[in-house]
């Protein structure tokens, strides 16, 4: 897809240069006012240079024209809702453009191939006056075409990087969504409990233990001494014998 755009923007910006390049002569005869035949005269010998185009030339540009018309017909086969209408119109403009240039502008320009001015002329030809307006408002139209193609293009391209930024977003899940969208980190806190079988386990082993250390300081020699039960029954003992 991105591919694809970026071809036909190449192209169509290439296309755009060239006709940019023919504004010192349109500029003359459309937007200078009064038309004079000074003005003429500098549009018409531009034209003939223009006419006399070498043919390698010629066919760079028509491979350049038709490589952007295959990448917005290949876009335009997706079948995707975005293709169909930024694409359908652009090949609408783009088709535009090319009859316009066809049909129009080379008819035109074949009528500079062999012109001829006299170093001597003060009055423009009135046969060439027609044709070398008509050619300046063809450019116009080619150029106003390819800008909406541009501008379409650059459309679906917003387009469909929103689209991708959305599906993006509904497979996250709704934790980590909300987990972007705070302020605050998310800090998962574990509450630790002692298991109910280790805590019995660990109270009868101290248990045990009391009553193991009680047993064997009731058997030592010191606390035998220390007993006044048996040191009473000593004394009994020897009040007998005696």
């Amino acid at each position: 897809m991105g591919i694809r755009i970026a071809v036909v923007v190449m192209s169509t910006s290439f296309l755009l240069g060239i006709l940019m390049t023919h504004w010192i002569a349109d500029s003359l005869t459309l937007w200078k006012s009064p038309l004079t035949d000074a003005h003429l005269f500098t549009a018409a010998t531009y034209y003939g240079l223009l006419a006399k185009m070498n043919v390698y030339m010629a066919a760079t540009i028509v491979g350049i024209v038709t490589l952007g018309f295959m990448a917005l017909v290949l876009s335009f086969q997706d079948g995707e809702v975005g293709n169909l209408m930024f694409d359908g119109a652009s090949i609408f403009l783009y088709g535009i453009a090319s009859a316009v240039y066809v049909y129009s502008a080379i008819p035109k320009l074949s009528s500079f191939t062999n012109l001829l001015f006299p170093s001597t002329a003060t009055r423009f030809p009135t046969s060439l006056r027609q044709p070398t307006v008509e050619l300046a408002s063809s450019h116009l139209i080619c150029a106003v075409a390819l800008t909406g193609v541009m501008i379409l293009q650059t459309a679906k391209y917003w387009a469909d990087a929103e689209e991708d930024d959305g599906a993006l977003e509904t497979r996250v899940p709704s934790s980590q969504t909300e987990w972007k969208r705070s302020p605050r980190p998310i800090v998962d806190v574990v509450e630790e409990r002692p298991a109910v079988g280790n805590r019995r386990g660990s109270l009868s082993a101290s248990a045990g233990s009391e009553r193991l250390t009680r047993s064997r300081t009731s058997e030592s020699p010191s606390s035998r001494r220390r007993s006044p039960v048996k040191r009473k029954a000593g004394s009994g003992s020897g009040s007998a014998t005696r």
